[in-house]
């Protein structure tokens, strides 16, 4: 088997196995990982980019919540209008206008007005489909998160890049590819893991 159909095989069992987690394994990993969050957050913050949960993500409304109540600005990804297969990072408020995008996900309208640039983030939250403990990340296969971060792996100013999981999400080895962005850490309901490289 060669990379690419390992890292699709891959794939298939990790996307089936988040999806098989319950309703209330979900809403406690849910619980579980905003305690984690709370305590992997430094104690100032100025902007945060988040997610929105889907096809059995584990759901990081809770710390979005926080992070507007402790005036914490969040960001949500958007598809890129002109560049394919990368993302903008667009202000997210309880008032954003929001449209589902063409994989079914609720992402915020595009407004020029509200993207905010790469290094105007602290933290980066992301969704993976798998990981390992030396901070490799395997996505959904189509490279958008990679593409968007690829210019500033060798950056000073970019944001603390992490990676957010189910436990069962975990490999012992990934296969990974040159253009794989490693994490800076990676966020599970039991666990954090801080890879030496970062």
């Amino acid at each position: 088997m060669n990379t690419t159909e390992s890292r699709n095989s891959l794939r298939r069992s990790f996307r089936n196995a988040r999806k098989a987690l319950t309703v209330q394994q979900q809403q406690d990993a849910s619980a579980a990982l905003f305690t984690q969050i709370e305590h992997f957050l430094p104690a100032s913050l100025n902007r945060v980019a988040l997610y929105l949960a889907n096809d059995g993500e584990p759901d990081l409304s809770t710390v979005i919540r926080s992070c507007w109540q402790h005036q914490i600005a969040t960001s949500l990804p958007v598809l890129h209008p002109v560049t394919k297969k990368h993302l903008l990072m667009l202000n997210y408020t309880a008032d954003t206008p929001m449209h589902i995008n063409r994989f079914g996900i609720a992402e915020p309208a595009l407004n020029c007005q509200a993207i905010r640039l790469l290094n105007q983030h602290d933290v980066l939250f992301m969704p993976l489909v798998g990981f390992d403990k030396q901070g490799n990340r395997l996505g959904m296969g189509g490279g958008f998160y990679d593409r968007t971060l690829a210019s500033t792996v060798n950056c000073e100013s970019r944001p603390r890049l992490v990676g957010v999981a189910h436990d069962c999400q975990q490999a012992e080895s990934l296969p990974i590819q040159p253009w794989d962005v490693p994490l800076d850490a990676i966020i599970t309901p039991t666990q954090v893991i801080q890879p030496s490289n970062s």
